[in-house]
């Protein structure tokens, strides 16, 4: 079974190729985290454009980059070789033809020449505006495409005409790449690779999960043993990476409050959101709170790792390199099965969350986790038409019983929530279970309309 060409990106594909039929001048902003195929979505979309350069950037001189520019943009307008080597002349020059230009990397060409975004403004402003050319930046440096580009303070600030921040395939999407189509399988193959493109064609689709977690994450040759460490050390710049590496491996091992990450990494409780914050800024890390909260009021606050790899790495590689080569093939068997479904919960919780608008079909004004003293609920969904959805998620090997439902009922009649309508919620309770459920409370499911049971194959089908 082969990888699929591309996968899905659909609405990314529409804005950008709607975007290119304009007959205005646009500037469009593609960024986000390494491996998420921006590259793939911008040539997918010019693809059948007749006038589009596309160029990637390479870290070398200014002269260099420019130079390498015009080998690519004269095989698609020959007129650009004759043109002096500087970029609002070849940009002006482009622009009277209404092409299409990709600069991918833009922050490589940003970091050799840090006027260009000031030269691209001029251009823009003087020229460009009243063309049809359509300019794209695309980067992979979060950090500088919002400073640089995107931020009030660069010269480009008010110029794009639209951004695209890509964000990992959906699990829906994913499960293509996956080595197996068992739910089950499903759910843990998105526990552990995600959906980041560059992970997903990694995978080995004619072995196991198990095989493929030891060939490629714990095997010291594995192309992704090193990936979060390269990461963090070459495309963001991390300074004091042991102190962010400890913050991650906190996190990872299941301290999500602040004052436990503060504790575990040895870190002033004052100078940890300085951490926490670069993390959120490059979507490592996301910020939870309880979803009935006011996110600019509430003192209440958990910490998560956003991609599946990390935290498995963080969990299971980080620290224990001594060990993995000990064990060499058996590593998976020896280190990380005996724990997996531990690991899985907090994995399972969330694709739950995400799953329920297709399970229960709403208008949700927001889904998340739910906490309150001793009481705590893993999926919450605050909908529209005043229903509140509480679920409870098991990834046992045990089934779901009616203690449970007893158990979940309790939580939630402690939720304090008031729909739009000024009126008392509705309640709607969800099991999501691995295993299974009990007779007893199959049959409370049968009798009740206030109650859905949901088992892995149904949790898949519904993201």
């Amino acid at each position: 079974m082969a990888h699929p060409r591309f996968v899905n990106r659909e609405s990314e594909l529409d804005m950008l190729r709607s975007r290119f039929q304009n007959e205005t001048a646009e500037l469009i902003v593609v960024y986000g985290r390494r491996r998420l195929g921006k590259s793939a979505l911008v040539r997918e979309a010019i693809r059948d454009e007749e006038t589009a350069v596309y160029w990637q950037a390479t870290e070398e001189t200014p002269d260099a980059q420019l130079a390498n520019f015009v080998e690519t943009a004269r095989d698609v307008v020959p007129i650009v070789d004759d043109i002096q080597r500087d970029w609002e002349a070849l940009l002006r020059t482009l622009g009277r033809e209404d092409a299409t230009v990709v600069l991918d990397e833009f922050p490589y060409l940003i970091e050799s020449d840090d006027a260009l975004p000031s030269k691209i403004q001029r251009v823009w402003d003087m020229h460009l505006e009243e063309t049809g050319m359509t300019l794209v930046l695309v980067g992979s440096s979060i950090s500088v495409m919002e400073e640089k580009v995107l931020g009030g303070g660069s010269p480009l600030y008010g110029r794009r005409t639209g951004v695209i921040d890509l964000p990992p395939l959906s699990l829906a999407d994913a499960r293509q790449f996956y080595p197996s189509a068992d739910p089950e399988t499903t759910i843990q193959s998105w526990g552990v690779f995600g959906g980041t493109p560059y992970y997903l064609r990694a995978l080995t689709p004619s072995k196991s999960l198990a095989e493929n977690i030891q060939s490629h994450v714990l095997s010291e040759h594995g192309v992704l043993h090193n990936e979060p460490e390269f990461l963090l050390r070459t495309e963001f710049g991390i300074r004091e990476p042991q102190t962010y590496y400890t913050i991650l491996r906190a996190i990872a091992t299941g301290k999500r409050a602040a004052n436990e990450i503060a504790d575990f990494a040895g870190v002033d409780s004052n100078t940890l959101g300085s951490y926490l914050s670069k993390l959120r800024r490059l979507r490592l890390v996301e910020r939870d709170i309880p979803v009935t909260a006011n996110p600019n009021s509430t003192r209440k606050s958990r910490y998560r790792l956003r991609e599946p790899l990390f935290r498995f790495w963080f969990r299971y590689v980080y620290g224990q390199e001594d060990q993995l080569v000990q064990l060499g093939d058996d590593a998976y068997e020896q280190l990380v099965a005996p724990t997996f479904t531990d690991y899985m919960g907090s994995m399972f919780e969330i694709i739950c969350q995400d799953a329920l608008p297709s399970l229960i079909p709403k208008t949700y004004q927001g889904i998340g986790y739910w906490w309150h003293q001793q009481h705590e609920l893993d999926v919450v969904g605050l909908a529209s038409d005043g229903t509140l959805v509480a679920g409870e998620c098991k990834y046992t090997s045990r089934e779901m019983t009616e203690g449970d439902l007893a158990d979940l009922e309790r939580s939630a009649a402690q939720i304090r929530w008031t729909p739009d309508n000024g009126t008392e919620p509705t309640y709607h309770y969800c099991c999501f279970s691995r295993s299974g459920f009990s007779d007893g409370l199959r049959t409370a499911a049968n009798d009740r309309d206030d109650l859905s049971l949901f088992d892995p194959s149904d949790i898949v089908q519904g993201t």
